[in-house]
């Protein structure tokens, strides 16, 4: 059994040998258990809802010892929103936006294309009222913004949403990084293109478009063609190839045309078989070469990734791909890898390993993440683990010195090598933001810092309250137990443990639903309630208010002596059954009372729920008494273990209506005694005592009492009526039979005349 069904069972144990007229204090105490012994910390995993002295598990174990302040709010340091010194600012991934994110990296951290970007016109922004939000419009103003943020702002990652917004990108959907790329350069050349300084609208020609041409020779006559072209980077199969030599010698191989594929000569003047490759005549600044790693399967109709290891040169020599020109410069360095994880083309992640080139450092730039490598040197690291599902996982190639291999590259970022005295001029590196762009990102900053502000001026609220709340437990809650003969009041458990718990405002302390009829503290409610001392109650009504205050003298005697006899007459009730069964049977001598039938068939049953409806009476201020019967009758048993099914249908099916109030079965409709002799029997005097003690307020009538005289009047007429009915049916019976056998017949003595005057002269009318 469940210890609070214990410990109800053993708070109402006196009442088999104490009746409700010799209750006292003690007997009170025992059924609010006031005397059970409290709980000792440890001893209980969950707090006793049964015993009121049980202040273990109400939710102080948060608040008892010392605690971290942290513990007091839940605000995330606005510090750890602050941009880190000597680092660089991320970027907010805006749902699947992450592969924006890493060319955005990659392109802030080219300074000539930054620089040139600072300097295009934008009469918005330096005219713009310092106290409104400043809104770009054209690419060029928010790629202007942007940089100006990720360049001196003190957040440690911004938004780009303005920026994807204006691009037109679902930000739920991810692109292909490689067609985005192209097609972005593509549009800020464009933009570019009408400012009015030249040096302006070149910028992304001088720093990523080199020239090639597409060279035909004839087999025949040797005559060359050749078809010049620009490219703003390099598509590198890399299907079959180890390393991005073997790509770059594959891009520039040469073709044969022959068959239904040869070329026409304009000097043959006809199709002959040919030669065609690929010759580079100049190379960019800034050479961007993509690794063809997401390719169209034919089988499958789809993209797919291809996982192939390729190693790349940290140093790159483009010398012997480059054809004239021997005074240009073609050794590049590596800038910058994009990565793709993942093992489909159509999801993953996006990140981007870029090199700083004020101080050659390698960051790692993932979305709002960044990371700066130790020592100089490129790390992929787990970059290049990929899921599980992969088929066949390729064991890593051994790379040389100076080379790095991967399997999830995509894109590979070369800047030409400068002389030493270059890449130390401080001109060249260092790019200031203009002071129209300045202004923008100061008053950004200052946003932050309130920010900033405003969230430690409440963590610091919330860890000062906390504070105070920790001191006020601590001291209330040591004086929360009642003492052996110390004054004490009762506090609803749900009030202590919201009071406990610090996430719930603390409301004022009611105790209005442990009230019962008499205006005290119900027994049932003790168990929702805990006992504590005057002086913790004292103090916690002086800090939240509320009422009414249930102190010793709430304890209700009347609700405890009618428990009393609930519980008595509930153990009674067998006995006095098998009592009755036995005294209906005899013969009735002396005075007798009437009963009705269907009431003695069931009156264990209507004595039961009658009970239970008694003991839960001062639950209810509408609960109705014995002899107006309960309000339902369909209840099953109660928590002392009684069954009103323990005693078997007493009705049979079919049978009148339920029964609601004992001896209801022999009222008329007056109130009076029914008439139906057959619907009620005498019983004894003794019999009607032990009933009597059931139903104290069911209708009484002794053997003497007269049947309802209304009723009996109401009767004598009907008989009466029917009698006349009866004479008037056999009367008219008389009289047909009389008119079949033509006796007896009725005669007119005068016609009417109306009649008369018909009848001629239908007969004149029949005669003509």
């Amino acid at each position: 059994m469940a210890p609070r069904l214990q410990l109800e069972k053993a708070a109402w144990r006196w009442v088999e040998t104490v009746k409700p007229e010799d209750i006292s204090r003690e007997h009170i105490e025992l059924a609010y258990r006031v005397n059970v012994p409290a709980c000792k910390r440890g001893a209980c995993r969950r707090n006793c809802k049964g015993n009121p002295n049980c202040l273990v598990g109400i939710g102080e174990q948060a608040w008892l010892g010392e605690i971290d302040e942290n513990a007091f709010h839940n605000i995330d340091d606005p510090n750890s929103e602050r941009r880190d010194k000597n680092t660089f600012v991320g970027l907010t991934n805006l749902g699947a936006t992450c592969y924006v994110n890493t060319f955005l990296q990659v392109w802030f951290h080219n300074l000539e294309l930054r620089r040139s970007l600072y300097l295009c016109h934008n009469s918005r922004a330096q005219e713009h009222n310092i106290d409104s939000d400043y809104e770009p419009q054209s690419i060029c103003e928010h790629l202007q913004y942007l940089f100006a943020l990720l360049q001196n702002s003190n957040r440690r990652y911004i938004d780009p949403s303005g920026l994807v917004k204006a691009l037109g990108l679902d930000t739920g959907q991810q692109q292909d990084a490689q067609e985005f790329s192209k097609l972005f350069l593509s549009l800020l050349e464009d933009t570019l293109s009408k400012q009015k300084s030249p040096s302006l609208q070149n910028v992304i020609q001088q720093q990523f478009c080199g020239q090639f041409s597409y060279v035909t020779v004839c087999n025949q006559c040797g005559r060359a063609s050749p078809l010049p072209s620009r490219f703003y980077e390099l598509e590198l199969n890399i299907q079959g190839h180890k390393n991005l030599t073997e790509c770059v010698t594959e891009f520039l191989k040469e073709e044969k045309l022959d068959g239904d594929n040869r070329y026409f000569c304009e000097s043959c003047q006809s199709k002959q078989s040919a030669t065609r490759r690929i010759r580079l005549h100049s190379l960019p600044p800034t050479l961007n070469l993509q690794l063809m790693r997401f390719v169209f399967d034919r089988q499958t109709g789809h993209k797919k990734k291809l996982n192939t290891f390729i190693s790349f040169p940290e140093q790159l020599d483009m010398g012997p791909f480059l054809e004239g020109k021997e005074d240009q410069k073609c050794v590049y360095e590596l800038s910058a890898v994009l990565i793709h994880r993942g093992v489909s083309a159509y999801s993953g992640h996006y990140i981007a390993h870029v090199k700083d080139a004020r101080t050659s450092d390698w960051y790692k730039f993932n979305d709002e993440e960044i990371e700066k490598m130790e020592g100089k040197k490129l790390q992929l690291g787990i970059e290049e683990d990929i899921a599980e599902t992969v088929k066949s996982q390729a064991r890593k190639p051994k790379c040389s010195k100076g080379y790095h291999c991967s399997r999830n590259a995509y894109m590979l970022v070369y800047k030409v090598q400068e002389e030493e005295s270059s890449a130390s001029d401080p001109s060249r590196t260092n790019v200031e933001v203009p002071a129209f762009l300045q202004r923008l990102v100061d008053r950004d900053n200052h946003k932050f810092e309130e920010w900033c502000s405003e969230m430690a001026d409440m963590r610091k609220q919330s860890v000062d309250k906390g504070k105070a709340k920790h001191e006020e437990v601590k001291e209330l809650y040591e004086l929360l137990p009642a003492r052996d003969g110390q004054l004490y009041e009762f506090i609803p458990l749900e009030w202590l443990k919201k009071w406990l718990d610090d996430s719930t405002a603390t409301k004022e302390i009611d105790n209005s639903l442990f009230l019962c009829s008499h205006g005290k503290l119900h027994p049932d409610k003790v168990g929702d309630a805990k006992r504590v001392s005057l002086p913790a109650a004292q103090l916690l009504y002086q800090r939240y208010g509320g009422g009414p205050r249930l102190d010793g003298s709430s304890l209700c005697k009347e609700c405890v002596g009618q428990r009393c006899r609930v519980l008595r007459l509930k153990n009674q009730l067998n006995e006095d059954y098998r009592e009755v069964s036995s005294q209906v049977k005899r013969t009735l001598s002396g005075e007798g009372y009437w009963v009705g039938k269907a009431s003695l068939r069931s009156w264990r049953q209507l004595a039961m729920e009658q009970l239970e409806e008694d003991e839960h009476e001062t639950k209810h201020s509408n609960g109705q008494t014995n002899g107006q019967g309960p309000h339902t009758t369909n209840s099953k048993g109660s928590c002392y273990g009684w069954s009103g099914n323990e005693f078997g249908p007493e009705l049979p099916e079919g049978n009148e209506e339920e029964m609601k109030t004992f001896n209801e079965d022999i009222l008329c409709s007056h109130g009076g005694l029914s008439i139906l002799d057959s619907e009620r029997r005498l019983v004894s005097s003794e019999v009607w005592t032990k009933l009597r003690a059931y139903f104290p307020k069911a209708p009484e009538f002794t053997q003497n009492q007269e049947p309802c005289q209304q009723c009996l009047t109401l009767e004598q007429e009907e008989k009466d009526n029917e009698a006349v009915s009866k004479m008037m049916a056999l009367d008219q019976k008389n009289q047909l039979l009389n008119l079949f056998q033509e006796k007896n017949r009725p005669t007119l003595t005068k016609w009417p005349q109306v009649a008369t005057k018909r009848s001629s002269k239908l007969a004149q009318m029949s005669f003509t």
